[in-house]
């Protein structure tokens, strides 16, 4: 399916800066980024918690920055508040664009392509998938309660990075392998929506469920946090007075 993401945040960012700049600023290895590579990552506030969630491409002699649409006033300013002394310079990239999905990891690693898609993010197929592969809703499933290793955004931390904004509490969380809590899939046998608790034999409170979607088949497609007590995977909670089975992410 092409989904639609026309209204995307899109910023080509260029200027004798630009790799410095964003490799300081955000999760991404943007060194490591050749032409035509992209990467998902995050801009972090100083305590390592998630204020935007975007894909840095390599463009040549430039960067494609790409943000859900809710994340794109705000990720821009971002960039321009901390590019205070920087050689860089953001200008909005426009016109139709998509993402080819057919798999669930499509959503992390397809790249965005030129022209009107002809499926909304929110179609019922699409949200299925996009549960499958724990891609992130800003405001849903990650805000700035979160931390980037909460999230599938774990598996794209490069701990051999240098100092970017937010990295000492992430480094230091990894090193002593403590996370409280991850983002996991649910398969619910049952309609459940978005806020509904999650219980579990080791914890009564064991999470919440951030993203729904019905299956088709009176049964459920989530996504949810759960505390390090009940996130194993194939174990099974409780939403709702339905059994929930646990899922890690892609599944």
């Amino acid at each position: 399916m092409k989904i639609d993401r026309t209204s995307w945040g899109r910023l080509r960012v260029t200027g004798g800066d630009r790799v410095r700049f964003l490799q300081g600023l955000t999760t991404i290895n943007v060194e490591k980024l050749g032409d035509g590579d992209q990467a998902w990552g995050a801009i972090l506030n100083p305590k390592g918690r998630v204020l935007s969630v975007i894909c840095i491409a390599r463009l040549g002699e430039s960067f494609g920055v790409l943000c859900e649409t809710s994340l794109a006033d705000k990720t821009r300013a971002l960039l321009e508040r901390y590019a205070v002394m920087d050689d860089v310079a953001f200008e909005a990239m426009t016109g139709p664009a998509h993402h080819v999905i057919e798999a669930a990891d499509d959503f992390w690693t397809a790249k965005l392509e030129h022209g009107a898609g002809d499926v909304a993010e929110t179609d019922l197929a699409a949200e299925r998938l996009r549960m499958h592969a724990g891609f992130l809703r800003y405001g849903a499933d990650v805000d700035e309660d979160c931390f980037p290793f909460d999230t599938p955004l774990g598996r794209f931390l490069d701990y051999g990075k240098g100092c970017y904004v937010g990295q000492e509490p992430v480094f230091r969380v990894h090193a002593q392998g403590n996370a409280a809590r991850t983002l996991r899939g649910l398969a619910i046998a049952g309609e459940v929506a978005a806020g509904a608790t999650i219980k579990h034999a080791a914890k009564d409170n064991a999470g919440t469920v951030t993203s729904a979607v019905a299956a088709g088949d009176g049964t459920t497609l989530a996504l949810g946090y759960l505390h390090r007590t009940a996130w194993e995977v194939g174990g099974t909670g409780e939403i709702g007075g339905h059994k929930a089975t646990v899922h890690e992410l892609p599944w």
